[in-house]
């Protein structure tokens, strides 16, 4: 997968996995790294997919439709990737904080519902429900950090409502952070997952 490694100052300080969203690439969430910890190494990744020229994570069938069987290769494919990556780049594979935004956080949340294991833990920028109707791993205590629109068109609230609940019962601990912004990615978010993170992941 095509990818950007920066190692960090502080090894003891999680791996910032970033995923882009729709039309994104590898440089865009870089910034977002230096706001929450520019101590940790940073491995950021681009989406396989190609739709419409837009890179992405996953296939989908239309606008809020998940293509369910590539969203399941795919993230069997991310998951492979960052075991090769932890090899590769000699990070701890089990210290792994993923920030994801959109198309990004969506296949962050995949993991989350298929490795117990995958991440230590997650920053979810506008996610939607991954998949519904399979059993979540074990995710106890596992720190997650939704910011979601009160008014997204592209991710109803419910969706992230429902995305709480559901992390939330596979044990996993979360913080909610509401914007009145639609589906923008803000400033104010970024800061509150920054202090978030500084709670939970700081050494």
């Amino acid at each position: 997968m095509q990818h950007i490694f920066k190692k960090g100052t502080n090894q003891n300080k999680p791996t910032l996995l970033l995923l882009h969203g729709t039309g994104g690439t590898e440089h865009d969430l870089l910034p977002l790294a230096e706001l929450v910890e520019p101590e940790s190494s940073v491995l950021s990744v681009r989406g396989n997919i190609l739709e419409n020229g837009m890179p992405r994570f996953f296939r989908r069938l239309a606008e809020g439709v998940f293509d369910e069987e590539d969203l399941v290769f795919r993230t069997t494919e991310l998951n492979e990737f960052l075991n090769e990556s932890a090899e590769k780049y000699e990070f701890d594979r089990k210290n792994i904080v993923a920030i994801g935004y959109s198309n990004g956080a969506n296949i962050a949340a995949s993991i989350l519902f298929h490795y117990a294991d995958g991440l230590k833990g997650a920053i979810l920028h506008h996610p939607m429900v991954p998949s519904r109707g399979i059993d979540l791993p074990n995710l106890k205590d596992l720190p997650v950090f939704i910011a979601a629109g009160k008014n997204d068109p592209i991710c109803p609230l419910q969706e992230s409502e429902d995305l709480k609940v559901l992390l939330a019962n596979a044990g996993a601990h979360i913080h909610m952070h509401w914007e009145n912004y639609g589906h923008q990615l803000t400033r104010t978010e970024v800061e509150a997952a920054a202090s978030w993170f500084q709670q939970h992941f700081a050494k």
